[in-house]
């Protein structure tokens, strides 16, 4: 018999939306892509060096120019320095980079902290390296950390905490005194941070983005895990990266080489090149706060309840008041009837709690973000 690794998990939410809201031919508003394509230069810089002969494996930490530009990239965000040839390495996708960090630092019967609802791929890494994971449940008004819980969470076992921000579900956006408080509670000890970031342009109401590279403290044992995917509206080309301090990065590479090797070469440099101008991630959070304030307005029409997220292109909504139904339930009716598909936020716990709370991605065109509204208001007067 089949020795399972992972015996208690399923089918991806992502994946059973997507197909629900496939079979009928809903808006999908479930799964965290944007639904409108990257700029066309992007794409015929793909195809110039593709048509050039750039085909054949790239280095394994990354093409040197797209590890400079990531490089001016992060130097600009957190006004801190990272070694092109040292502490970037190239994934492919974040989903990799998170599970290499995890790998490089998790043995048997060590603790890591989720802070939950959490995304998805966190707790099956964690397991897959014999860790244990300690959950410790966000604020459920505002998804904000309970620094006191998190101290509880800390024992002598504890070798990691993974951090989301802006976070996924919730777009609570870090503040300063949160690192602060992490920095207090991890203090000299060996604890790592494995710091999830691929909504780091997406943050909006002049909010700034924070890192724990960004403190003395925790940079030397901080892995930082971005997209380039998000930034550019590119997810299906799985473009990820780490930063990481040289005696991190070191180990990382040590398996992310046997994990992907290396990461899709034409992309590489078509994104090198097009990283070139600042301004086409510099502005991100301005496309996107455009879209969360439509999206937001037609909202205070349903009947739903919400706090407007402070980063990230997700929105969650409460209907508790409404009705008792389990949240999957009620997402897979609000799929068929209202053709609106959203995800269950229950599935980002580990004991699946239902807070009857849905999240909508709203990375999507205008007219359909409209077009969602006129159903999703009609769905409300019937569970109304």
């Amino acid at each position: 018999m089949l020795f399972s690794k992972l015996p208690q998990t399923e089918i991806s939410i992502f994946t059973l939306m997507t197909d629900l809201a496939n079979s009928y031919n809903a808006i999908n508003l479930a799964q965290g892509f944007p639904g409108f394509d990257c700029y066309p230069y992007l794409q015929d810089l793909v195809t110039e060096y593709m048509q050039k002969g750039f085909n054949q494996y790239a280095p394994s930490h990354g093409v040197g120019l797209l590890r400079q530009r990531i490089e001016e990239k992060s130097r600009l965000l957190y006004g801190v320095q990272f070694d092109v040839d040292t502490e970037i390495t190239v994934t492919s996708g974040a989903t990799e980079a998170l599970y290499v960090a995890i790998t490089s630092v998790v043995k048997v019967d060590d603790e890591v902290i989720i802070l939950e609802p959490a995304y998805d791929c966190y707790v099956p890494a964690i397991q897959l390296n014999g860790g244990l994971p300690v959950f410790v449940q966000l604020d459920s008004e505002n998804f904000s950390v309970p620094w006191e819980k998190v101290k509880d969470a800390f024992s002598e076992k504890t070798k990691a905490i993974i951090i989301n921000n802006p976070h996924n579900p919730g777009g609570y956006v870090w503040k300063k005194s949160d690192f602060e408080t992490l920095s207090q509670l991890t203090g000299d000890r060996e604890i790592y941070i494995i710091s999830d970031e691929v909504y780091d342009h997406i943050l909006f109401d002049e909010r700034k983005h924070l890192s724990p590279c960004m403190v003395d403290s925790l940079k030397s044992k901080t892995f930082v895990c971005g997209s380039l995917g998000k930034t550019f509206h590119v997810t299906g080309w799985k473009i990820g990266y780490c930063l990481a301090p040289v005696k991190l990065t070191k180990e990382f590479r040590k398996i992310h080489q046997y994990v992907t090797f290396s990461t899709a070469t034409p992309f590489q440099f078509a994104l090198a090149d097009f990283m070139i101008d600042p301004t086409r991630y510099f502005h991100l959070g301005e496309f996107y706060e455009s879209k969360r304030n439509l999206f937001l307005n037609g909202l205070k029409e349903t009947l739903f309840e919400f706090t407007p997220t402070e980063g990230s292109f997700f929105q969650t909504v409460s209907y508790k008041h409404l009705s008792k139904e389990a949240d999957y339930e009620l997402a897979k009716k609000m799929t068929v009837r209202a053709r609106v598909a959203a995800i269950p936020i229950s599935y980002f716990y580990h004991d699946k709690k239902d807070e009857k709370v849905l999240r909508f991605c709203f990375a999507k065109e205008d007219d359909v973000l409209e077009e969602a509204i006129y159903r999703l208001i009609e769905f409300c007067k019937e569970l109304h």
